[in-house]
């Protein structure tokens, strides 16, 4: 189902980094802010969509690092998740007369008529983490399987609760992610591919009546912008109308944001160690990973976006170079207009077992980030 829907134009978008080779770039002011362009001759621009979340943060100061480490100047920016800041970003970096862009879309639809400014000027574009839509002006896309990041969440759930073996009923609230961002569609296919079957067999029941009918109406319970406090609010709404004799056990929350708010208002109604709800996550933030060692989330699917970057920065030097990208997804990305070639990291989940193998022994936290030395 996952490939069928995928080749049918259902596309990823994610992070988008602009990596360009020429002059160097003019630094910005707020979140236009360039980190500089101070490097090789060849210009890299970077657009990211905002700094307010953690991982794009991350995300741009690492492949930076990396750009520059191969000798590369990089115009950094971030765009305040505001389409048409990012729009203009991009037109100041192809003006600077780049070799190659990459972009992470805040809106994966919106950017067709600036990406067509770049392919005239010869420009090569890599969609990072969020497929750009509705263009053929580009080139490459690299990202984590997103599907299989919904797979893992909605398979954890099946397991704690035990689900497979006929447990239940539970009680269970689902959340899906921003209406406007693709990559949620996936997030939230995947896991409701698990769970849909046992909401239709009672296994799970929904006091809310939030359990979209299908796949495609995975807006309908869409949190605008991933906002922790939109979902804080939908909780607590759910909870104050359908909760006041009965507890949930399970809430499906697509990545870490959406699993702080909800985590705000399940702790406000006075949820304890004693009856706190399966809660998923995704992206290891470290408020979260704090939540998960503290018994107050139960696991976040890691997307280490460190191979990403690592990844991106060997594409865009085999580029330059004019070596063959090296890519293993040639047939699932089709994003309206072509079938983007792609390369897919895998996710891990991570639960308080595992934190200390995978988020701390790897350097990705120290351990006094988590509060663990």
């Amino acid at each position: 189902m996952y490939n069928i829907l995928k080749k049918v134009g259902l596309t990823l978008a994610a992070a988008s980094i602009v990596l360009s080779g020429a002059a160097c770039s003019a630094t910005r002011g707020g979140e236009d802010a360039s980190s500089g362009s101070a490097g090789g001759d060849t210009l890299i621009g970077v657009s990211m969509p905002t700094k307010s979340l953690e991982r794009w943060n991350r995300d741009g100061q690492h492949l930076e690092e990396l750009l520059k480490s191969d000798g590369f100047g990089v115009s950094l920016q971030y765009a305040d998740n505001k389409v048409e800041q990012q729009i203009s970003q991009i037109e100041n970096i192809i003006n600077d007369g780049p070799e190659v862009l990459v972009v992470a879309p805040i809106d994966g639809s919106a950017l067709g008529p600036v990406l067509a400014q770049a392919k005239q000027a010869g420009i090569s574009v890599i969609a990072y983490d969020r497929l750009i839509l509705d263009t053929a002006d580009i080139d490459y896309y690299a990202t984590f399987d997103n599907y299989q990041v919904g797979q893992l969440q909605g398979k954890y759930i099946e397991q704690t609760l035990g689900l497979a073996d006929g447990k239940g009923p539970f009680n269970f609230e689902p959340f899906s992610g921003s209406p406007d961002d693709n990559n949620a569609r996936f997030f939230f296919e995947g896991a409701w591919d698990v769970l849909q079957p046992y909401v239709q067999s009672g296994q799970l029941v929904v006091p809310s009546g939030k359990a979209p009918a299908s796949v495609d109406n995975w807006q309908s319970i869409g949190i605008q912008a991933w906002a922790a406090t939109a979902a804080q609010s939908e909780m607590e709404t759910r909870l104050n109308s359908f909760y006041q004799d009965k507890s949930v056990d399970a809430v499906l929350a697509p990545n870490d944001a959406l699993a702080l708010g909800i985590a705000q208002a399940l702790e406000s109604a006075g949820y304890t160690s004693d009856n706190w709800p399966v809660l998923t996550g995704q992206d290891a933030d470290q408020a979260n990973v704090e939540n998960i060692l503290g018994g107050k989330q139960s696991m976040t699917v890691w997307k280490d976006t460190r191979k990403l970057s690592d990844q991106v920065a060997r594409m865009v030097s085999q580029i330059v170079n004019g070596e063959t990208v090296e890519v293993n997804d040639t047939t699932s990305y089709d994003n309206g207009k072509v079938v983007v070639p792609s390369y897919l990291l895998t996710p891990i989940v991570i639960t308080k077992d595992n934190v200390q193998s995978e988020l701390v022994d790897s350097g990705f936290y120290s351990p006094s980030d988590l509060g663990l030395s």
